[in-house]
């Protein structure tokens, strides 16, 4: 449980010294800011987390930041988290490897909140939110960086507001700083609208971040959270979804190279006529591999995917929170024992299959038309991870190295991963097809797409088929 107080610095605890180096640099830069605030509030774990208390982060300042009115920025609520990186730096929370590499996890996070009329104090859910991001880095080793997006899928607040997601940039105002224990930068939390994440998701956060400081209610050039914002930055400015987004889609393709989805895939080829499985066709004396590149940010994508069920990617702060034990992260899911299965190794041999039948719930559906156009169209792959087991799929274009698909033979299977290659004409092919999925309504299921001539088959089925497989 967290407690509310002003102060001038940490209190001692035991023979805790009563300035750390590394929260006193951290210090610095908020007095740097705010030098007429020596004594912000502060919210506090009264059990620190290296004492065995359930949150990581030791305090969270929170300071009247007065805006800009030469740059129409508003007032607002800052706060400045303080435990990501190492305060202490004497092994306590994080390893000590010197002051050359970052401090703890390298950063700490921020939060830019519109002050409302007549509030005389800052609102304090926003250190429960830090609060829970901290604990998901903590527990997954997770870093975030500039760009990316954390999806919430509930207020912020825990109000009936449309912010129910986050991108992450870099401060506004504050600046990256040295320590004795390594260095640290501040990350600033970024409410946004379903909409906006989803955009973030097919394209890229950054780009969606430079339209939201084009637009004051959205958060303006300070990037400042509005919880009683109704509308998205498409809703403010049709023009920016078509004039930029696509535009950026086509012109420089997604970001987006993997999801955690629901998904399976069936082998629809001929049953071999004897009991050895005749499909298993190791290639060559060794099985193909990914390159080490691609297959690294596969590994990447996936240790750092979204989730597109209803299930947030992020564990929300009141779910099994105060729990010790490590929940599944979306790093787990693919450094698990059972990881390799879907990262090629000598063991395991490769097939090629004649004919495939791909099935997707509708959240994943919709990413079909973006991982054609934003990502096989220059000359990229797209891997979508099954969030119910170690299934996944991989599109990749004929530009991709090292694939275990190829043009001869453009489904390959390596254990539970699989593996299509898809050459630009069938791709435009299947966008004229596929492209009534990209919507964010509600369509009729099952949808039915069928190649005979490619011996591909796609299927677009509702949640309880993934949810009930065996129904």
């Amino acid at each position: 449980m967290d407690e509310v107080r002003p102060t001038s610095g940490p209190q001692a605890h035991g023979l805790v010294p009563l300035f750390p180096t590394g929260l006193q640099a951290i210090y610095g830069e908020c007095r740097r800011l705010y030098p007429e605030q020596a004594n912000p509030l502060q919210v506090t774990a009264i059990v620190k987390y290296w004492l065995g208390g359930p949150d990581p982060l030791d305090y969270i300042s929170m300071y009247r930041n007065m805006g800009c009115p030469a740059q129409d920025i508003e007032e607002h609520w800052h706060y400045v988290s303080f435990g990501l990186s190492d305060l202490y730096g004497d092994n306590r929370v994080h390893e000590f490897t010197g002051a050359d590499g970052p401090s703890g996890f390298g950063f700490e996070l921020t939060f830019r909140l519109k002050r409302e009329a007549g509030e005389t104090a800052p609102p304090t859910w926003p250190a429960e939110l830090m609060q829970g991001l901290a604990r998901y880095v903590f527990q997954s080793e997770n870093t975030f960086c500039s760009g990316d997006h954390v999806s919430w899928h509930s207020p912020l607040d825990n109000s009936e507001s449309r912010i129910q997601h986050m991108l992450l940039a870099e401060d506004a105002q504050m600046q990256p700083i040295q320590t004795p224990f390594g260095s640290v930068s501040f990350l600033q939390i970024v409410g946004v609208c379903t909409e906006e994440l989803q955009t973030a998701q097919q394209w890229n956060g950054q780009g969606i971040l430079e339209l939201m400081r084009g637009v004051k209610v959205a958060g303006g050039p300070w990037l400042i959270t509005d919880m009683r914002r109704g509308e998205t930055i498409f809703d403010i400015d049709p023009h920016l979804q078509q004039e930029r987004v696509d535009q950026g889609i086509e012109t420089e393709g997604s970001n987006l190279s993997g999801v955690s989805a629901k998904c399976v895939w069936d082998d629809l080829s001929q049953p071999p006529e004897d009991e050895e499985d005749s499909r298993s066709i190791c290639i060559g004396s060794q099985p193909r591999r990914l390159s080490d590149k691609d297959t690294e940010q596969i590994r990447e994508t996936l240790r750092k995917g979204l989730e597109f069920n209803t299930k947030a990617a992020l564990p929300p702060i009141h779910s099994q929170k105060q729990s010790h034990e490590r929940p599944q992260s979306r790093k787990d899911s693919l450094e698990s024992e059972s990881s390799s299965a879907i990262v090629p190794h000598e063991l395991v041999r490769t097939r090629q299959l004649e004919s495939v039948h791909l099935k997707f719930n509708q959240e994943s559906g919709t990413l079909l038309p973006l991982c054609l156009r934003g990502r096989l169209l220059h000359g990229r792959h797209f891997t979508f991870k099954s969030i119910n087991g170690d299934t996944a799929i991989t599109f990749v274009s004929t530009g991709v190295e090292g694939a275990f698909a190829t043009e001869e033979h453009p489904y390959a299977a390596h254990g539970p991963w699989l593996q299509i290659l898809l050459t630009e004409e069938f791709v435009e092919q299947m966008l004229g097809e596929l492209q009534e999925l990209n919507t964010r309504e509600e369509t009729k299921l099952p949808k039915e797409y069928s190649w005979p001539e490619k011996k591909l088959k796609i299927s677009v089925l509702p949640d309880s088929v993934f949810d009930n497989p065996l129904q």
